[in-house]
């Protein structure tokens, strides 16, 4: 057989991988979100939560995009590894639905136009033509995306009967017969089935290929059975490749995954090969069907889920001597959060982010009671982890800003796009943060190397300064947190009260240096100490400012000085009534 011949094969092989590849994309666009808030909520127990991982990944067609999912939500502390676990074997189910799909091959017409249609030569360009429809002619992002999925589903049949077509020549080829046949020792098998799923990265599409090379007849079950299970062990190397540089859990859960699978196809070979020697299938040497490619591959990853499921204790327990913990500051665990394989689901990766960007401002907000505290106690070990929080804090503004643009150079909605950006605003804001609560540190350290006291009065002002800098704090990291826009409501009028507070204290403290009730080092100081805290003022209300962004309608332009300007110059009554609440809070009359 000659390349010329073989030509409609690879054309009929391209076609299935790229309707897989839009058919699982599609999918996923499609109901990404909800599949990962019901991987999120139903998993109470080990049944629901495999019955959930095989329901999940019947629809998305994929148990490593399942298995990501999952590897993310436990990256974002919302699974454990006992409630992933039975999800991740749910998911080695559903990835066998669609072999049974592709089936309907054995499908035959019989003069009936229903069963005609059925097969997949018919059925596939029947959804292509009406995904066509739905794809160019209506502007509906959700429709256009069932196109896309009926489109996919088409080509995978479409490319089925091209393979099928092509393969069916070859029954009578004496070279592909010979050559297929070097594969009939079970192990050369089972390598190849893993060789070739780890290529194409899909257990579904080298099942598939499997399937359509069932039409040559040549495959028996002594052939195909090690393939099948060597294919469910190469399934694997799409998650392990994924989850390379991800937390300890995920890796865990990938571990499991993988050795579940090896156990299966070790404790299924010798199995059927013992029985095979001592007692025999009278089926054994008999062509097999695309029916019985799908049902063994059902076979395998129910029954092995089914007797793994009742030990997932320990194999969580083997996990962790396989995978060991190793300890590390809360930031440093705080950034492993940041896992590239998060990026296969963005919104899950814009989510992570944003917590991770909630462990930066906690570590701002340390770093500001740290600096100001040292004015009452000048301690060592504080300075210390000063330095290192703000170590920490660049780190953190680094990884977290090249995350988000891996991020926004992804395929995201409009709504992830704006907290993406929002949140590259957001750390900057906290970086500088940190950077003020430094210069804060200077000054302490510079009034105590140089014996500078302040006055009682310029040490009350600022303790009633820093009073007010701190609650403003509270309220933009609780609005954030929370990611609650009424809250966010709250730090204007408190910023307009520092912003107050920075100017009456400068008037008063003019007014002591000219009576001599201060020094001018010591006035400097207390200058600087009062800017910095009026500008850590300052990036609160900006961030404040991004949670009402947030909020507003995306299809408006947002101008945060506008709205910055219309609060102070057309305040609203609520405004009004908080901004003297706080003037009577914090007076420095």
């Amino acid at each position: 057989m000659n390349l010329i011949s073989l030509l409609p094969c690879i054309a009929g092989i391209g076609l299935f991988l790229f309707g897989m590849n839009i058919l699982g994309s599609s999918l996923e666009r499609l109901a990404g979100s909800k599949m990962q808030v019901l991987l999120e909520k139903l998993t109470s127990n080990r049944a629901k939560g495999a019955l959930l991982g095989t329901g999940v990944t019947a629809v998305i067609q994929s148990s490593a995009a399942t298995t990501i999912m999952v590897v993310g939500l436990l990256n974002a502390g919302v699974f454990t590894l006992a409630r992933a676990v039975p999800v991740i074997m749910g998911a080695n189910v559903g990835t066998t639905v669609t072999a049974q799909i592709l089936r309907l091959g054995d499908i035959s017409g019989g003069g009936s136009i229903i069963l005609t249609l059925l097969k997949p030569s018919s059925f596939g360009t029947i959804l292509i033509g009406i995904g066509a429809v739905l794809t160019v002619f209506i502007k509906n992002k959700k429709k256009n995306d069932i196109g896309y999925i009926l489109i996919g589903l088409g080509m995978i049949f479409f490319g089925m009967s091209t393979m099928e077509a092509t393969f069916a020549g070859l029954r009578d080829n004496q070279g592909f017969i010979e050559g297929f046949l070097k594969f009939s020792h079970p192990l050369l098998g089972m390598l190849l089935g893993a060789g070739l799923t780890a290529l194409l990265q899909s257990s579904s599409a080298s099942v598939g290929i499997l399937q359509a090379l069932s039409a040559t007849g040549v495959i028996t079950f002594s052939t195909a059975i090690p393939i099948i299970l060597g294919q469910n062990v190469g399934k694997c190397i799409t998650v392990i490749l994924a989850s390379i540089g991800s937390k300890k859990d995920a890796k865990r859960a990938v571990f499991i995954n993988v050795f579940n699978n090896i156990l299966g196809m070790i404790a299924f070979f010798i199995v059927i090969y013992l029985f095979q020697h001592f007692v025999g299938f009278s089926f054994w040497e008999k062509a097999v069907s695309r029916g019985d490619i799908a049902n063994f591959h059902s076979f395998f990853n129910i029954v092995t889920s089914v007797c793994l499921l009742p030990f997932v204790n320990g194999l969580i327990n083997l996990s962790k001597k396989a995978i060991k913990d190793t300890y590390e500051s809360e930031g440093e665990k705080a950034l492993e959060m940041l896992d590239s394989i998060l990026l296969n689901s963005p919104n899950l990766a814009v989510e992570q982010c944003r917590k991770t960007v909630l462990c930066m401002a906690d570590i701002a907000v340390e770093n500001y009671n740290l600096a100001i505290g040292l004015f009452d106690n000048f301690d060592n070990a504080a300075i210390e982890k000063i330095n290192a929080n703000e170590d920490m804090l660049d780190k953190f503004e680094t990884s977290i800003g090249n995350y988000i643009l891996k991020i926004t150079g992804l395929d995201i909605n409009s709504e992830d796009n704006i907290r993406a950006n929002e949140m590259l605003k957001t750390i900057s804001d906290i970086e500088r943060i940190g950077d003020y609560a430094i210069n804060i540190y200077e000054v302490a350290e510079f009034n105590k190397d140089n014996a500078l006291d302040f006055s009682e009065n310029a040490g009350s002002e600022l303790r009633i300064m820093s009073g007010a800098v701190s609650e403003i704090l509270t309220i933009t990291l609780d609005s954030y947190k929370n990611d609650d826009p009424d809250k966010a409501l709250e730090v204007e009028p408190l910023e307009e009260v520092i912003d107050y507070i920075q100017e009456r204290l400068k008037s008063k403290h003019i007014s002591r240096l000219r009576e001599g009730l201060c020094s001018i080092n010591t006035g400097i100081s207390f200058i600087e100490i009062t800017t910095n805290l009026e500008r850590i003022a300052d990036h609160c209300s900006n961030v404040a400012l991004n949670v009402i962004q947030n909020h507003s309608d995306i299809n408006t332009d947002f101008n945060s000085h506008d709205v910055q300007d219309k609060m102070h110059n057309e305040p609203t009554k609520e405004y009004k009534e908080r901004y003297k609440m706080y003037l009577e809070k914090y007076n420095v009359s």
